[in-house]
Formats: C-alpha cells, sequence, structure tokens
C-alpha cells in the first residue's frame, strides 16, 4: 500500500485550502471593528497542525483577536517563505510560526519583526531556540511554545529499549537535518540509548518527509542488518512509514515501532501491534497557548521566552482510555 502525503491532503481536504486571509472578518473589517489580527503559520498540511489550530481559534475567541492562517503544503523553505512574505505585507500584530529551518528562517523573520510585527515560534525555532538573551542573530523571537523534543526523545529511547529486551540493533527514522524539533529528538533518542550497552545504534535514515522513502529504509536496513530489533520514528511521515516498511517486510512484531506523534488511526495501529508505542505531543495546547501569549503582547503584558506544553504516552494499556485518546491528532 502506497503511503503519501496525498493522502493526508485528502484526509483535510475541508482545511487545506484555506486562504491566507482566513479569518472570521475580512482584516479590514477586523480592524476597524478594533480587533487585533494574530497570524498562524505552521510548517506543513498535517493532522498536528489542524489541531494546533483548534487550540489557536479557542484562544482567538476568548481573547477578541482575529485569527490569519495558511498552511505550506509541503514541508520547505521555497513553500513557507512566500506564504510568510504574503502575511508580512498584510502586517498582523503578532505572528505564530512553526520555522520549517532553524537556520533559513532567520533572515525571513527578522524581516518580520524589523516590520513592527512581533514573533513568537511553535512547535520549531530559529537559531538555536534561546530567545532574547541579547546574543547570537536569531534570538529577538519574543517566545517559544513547543513539546520538550530532546526529551520527547529520550522517552522514545527508553520505550524503544524496553520493548526490544535491551538487546539487538535499532536506529531513526527522520526527516531531514536542520528542522529544530526531530534534530533534537534525535539527539535525545541517540543519547538516552547509550546507556544501554547491548543495544546497536545504526546510522540514522532521512527520508524527507515521505513515507514511502520511510518504508524503503526498512527493506534496507534488514538487508544489511537481519537483526534489526526496533526502529523510532521521529515525525509523522517517518513513523508512517517505518510501520509500513516492517509490515511489509513480515516483521510485525517481531521489529518493535516507536512513533513521535499521534496522527488519527494510531489507536488500531497500536491495537494491531503495527505500532508497539506513539508519543503525543499538545499542539491544541500549543496553539492556546501561543495566542494568549500574542494577547499577552499586545496588550504590552511580559511573556516566557519558553514555554513547554508536555507529551502523552500511548500504548495497548491505555490507548482506550478517553484521558489518553483526546490527544489523538484530528483533521
Amino acid at each position: 500500500m502506497m503511503i503519501t502525503r496525498r493522502r493526508l491532503l485528502l484526509n483535510a481536504a475541508g482545511l487545506s485550502g484555506i486562504g491566507l486571509m482566513a479569518t472570521t472578518l475580512p482584516l479590514n473589517l477586523a480592524r476597524a471593528a478594533g480587533k487585533p489580527v494574530v497570524a498562524l503559520l505552521p510548517g506543513v498540511v498535517d493532522p498536528f497542525y489542524f489541531t494546533m489550530k483548534r487550540g489557536a481559534d479557542k484562544a482567538a475567541e476568548e481573547e477578541g483577536v482575529e485569527l490569519m492562517f495558511q498552511i505550506p503544503k509541503a514541508w520547505n523553505v521555497t513553500e513557507q517563505v512566500p506564504i510568510l512574505k504574503a502575511v508580512i505585507a498584510k502586517k498582523p500584530d503578532v505572528l505564530l510560526i512553526s520555522p520549517v529551518d532553524k537556520d533559513q528562517l532567520i533572515q525571513p523573520l527578522k524581516e518580520a519583526a524589523d516590520a513592527g510585527i512581533k514573533v513568537i515560534t511553535v512547535d520549531t525555532y530559529i537559531g538555536e531556540g534561546k530567545y532574547q538573551t541579547g546574543a547570537g542573530k536569531a534570538d529577538f523571537p519574543l517566545s517559544y511554545v513547543a513539546s520538550d523534543n530532546t526529551e520527547g526523545g529520550r522517552i522514545a529511547a527508553r520505550a524503544l529499549a524496553k520493548a526490544v529486551g535491551e538487546k539487538g540493533s535499532v536506529y531513526c527514522e527522520n526527516n531531514k537535518p536542520g528542522i529544530s524539533s526531530t534534530d533534537q529528538r534525535m539527539v535525545g533518542f541517540e543519547e538516552e540509548l547509550k546507556k544501554y550497552p547491548n543495544i546497536k545504534i545504526l546510522k540514522t535514515q532521512y527520508n524527507e518527509d515521505d513515507a514511502n522513502k520511510a518504508a524503503a529504509h526498512v527493506a534496507a536496513v534488514l538487508a544489511r542488518e537481519p537483526d534489526l530489533a526496533g526502529i523510532f520514528g521521529a515525525n509523522t511521515f517517518s513513523g508512517m512509514g517505518a510501520s509500513e516498511g516492517v509490515k511489509k517486510a513480515g516483521k510485525t512484531g517481531a521489529v518493535k515501532v516507536v512513533v513521535f506523534d499521534a496522527v488519527p488511526g494510531i489507536d488500531a495501529s497500536i491495537k494491531s501491534g503495527l505500532v508497539d508505542l506513539a508519543i503525543a505531543q499538545k499542539p491544541a495546547e500549543m496553539g492556546y497557548v501561543g495566542v494568549k501569549f500574542a494577547s499577552d503582547l499586545i496588550k504590552g503584558k511580559t511573556i516566557p521566552t519558553w514555554q513547554g506544553t508536555g507529551f502523552v504516552v500511548m500504548d495497548k494499556s491505555n490507548i482506550d482510555q478517553e484521558d489518553v485518546r483526546q490527544y489523538i491528532y484530528s483533521n
């Protein structure tokens, strides 16, 4: 079965066509009504970011601000930067953005800040993610709202180590270098696994956010390492592809799969054994807190430079519990 980003696009068809000025009111009317404007620019069409938007919508309604929204069709600089430039031209009061590259988005975001737009990054960051320090060229955003992705990688490592009986070969299936969140997950994963002397850490495989490439990597790694015991999928498409690759190889249950993010259908994948464990972030909380912080900035208040939003770990033992299931993302 082919797995492509197009499937996710089709699943999200009701939202993927939202235009740049997707606000409840036209911007001129919003401003005429005295409503501040906050722009939300996520990274890619993904249930994670649609879930984030719902949290942002809730906070926007509570705070009486207007929310602009558009989501790029692919995770890359050439998709995100033109949308960013169009946002800057509209001059929202605050920009919430998930930068798709921690280095290449520095200058475009500096243009937003220089235009008087207050910048908050959500989910991903620029530079080192340390803002308002007075050091470096990427410290100008006012806050970073996200999961502690390094700790998320450590959680994945401990879970996978337990699943494989603390022995055998494992590797990380990842998106691509230069993305702050997945870079941190990989680092946390590999650092934590050093505590397990009988686990061999194989070279990370990069799939460029293509689940089919991730599935192909599994076949190639199994050809080289027939004793492969486990895989950590560091983001949505990596996890989808890794689990499908294991299934195609007839290794479901034998090769353990831990995935980051709780995409629609993750409950069925866990129950069937296709995925052993999923680490859910809280994107709705990221969107909610981001807009709350934006509103505080508009009111002249000071906000934290960092706000963590936590994780929920899902497996067969708890996937039917409502307090866990509520964190599965949705379109």
